[in-house]
């Protein structure tokens, strides 16, 4: 399997890392990362991570400016892209087909060779532009997982919080992560 790993520019950018990181333990796939410029600063605001730690865990790690990476093209072939965190302007330029830089190319070419993109949007409270790029966004053919707290499985530290959304992210491509909890019904 082969996927795309976009982190932007939003709060949150902790929650990318946990996803390469499960990722990184799933055999046989194959992470292309692409990080935008406001993300390389959320993770020296908001962490103690270097983006040499974060790179590790990709295959191949693709400069957001280089519009020519093998990612911006749809002939280029993955099983999907996530964008985690997806700040509102990465999902403004995503549904107007705006696309700027390397991580907005590379999803407009997942969703014109009709791939999986799921995004996963940061942002609180939702504006009604938000929404609307939101609803736009479903609408074009991404899913959207935002990262909602959670308490039916137990969920009641941060890391078990972000463990039910790396699971419900990895459900859209039919993944299964061990450390996801499903409600098993009552």
């Amino acid at each position: 399997m082969r996927l795309i790993v976009g982190i932007s520019g939003a709060d949150g950018v902790i929650l990318g890392y946990r996803l390469l990181q499960a990722l990184r333990k799933i055999p046989d796939m194959e992470i292309h990362l692409v990080v935008t410029e406001g993300a390389a600063k959320n993770f020296e605001y908001e962490t103690d991570l270097s983006l040499d730690q974060v790179a590790r865990l990709a295959d191949v790690v693709h400069d957001n400016r280089n519009m020519a990476a093998s990612i911006s093209s749809g002939s280029f072939e993955t099983d999907g892209m996530i964008v985690i965190p997806c700040s509102m302007k990465t999902l403004s330029g995503i549904v107007n087909g705006f696309a700027g830089n390397l991580l907005l190319r590379a999803a407009d070419g997942c969703l014109k060779e009709g791939r999986k993109v799921v995004l996963v949007p940061r942002e609180m409270p939702l504006g009604r532009i938000h929404l609307k790029n939101l609803k736009e966004a479903a609408e074009c053919g991404c899913a959207i997982v935002p990262p909602m707290l959670t308490f039916y499985n137990g969920a009641d530290t941060v890391e078990k919080q972000i463990n039910h959304i790396i699971g419900k992210i990895l459900m859209q491509f039919h993944i299964r992560y061990k450390d996801f909890v499903p409600w098993k019904g009552a």
